[in-house]
């Protein structure tokens, strides 16, 4: 898996943080997100696509 984010897009909602904080974190400046390991680990998959999925602005994009 490989996690991009278009930090363009962001809300700064913070629900990727909350789904994911050891995948996602946010700029202190903005709240925007941050992606702090690209290439997460398998056992991390599930947390991951869940952050994607209730993201308000559809601003986290992964390649399996």
């Amino acid at each position: 898996m490989r996690v991009t984010v278009d930090r363009d897009a962001c809300c700064a909602s913070g629900l990727c943080v909350a789904r994911a904080d050891q995948v996602f974190d946010q700029r202190e400046e903005d709240g925007s997100v941050v992606v702090l390991d690209s290439a997460p680990p398998p056992e991390h998959h599930e947390a991951v696509r869940a952050a994607a999925a209730v993201c308000p602005t559809g601003a986290i994009r992964l390649a399996e």
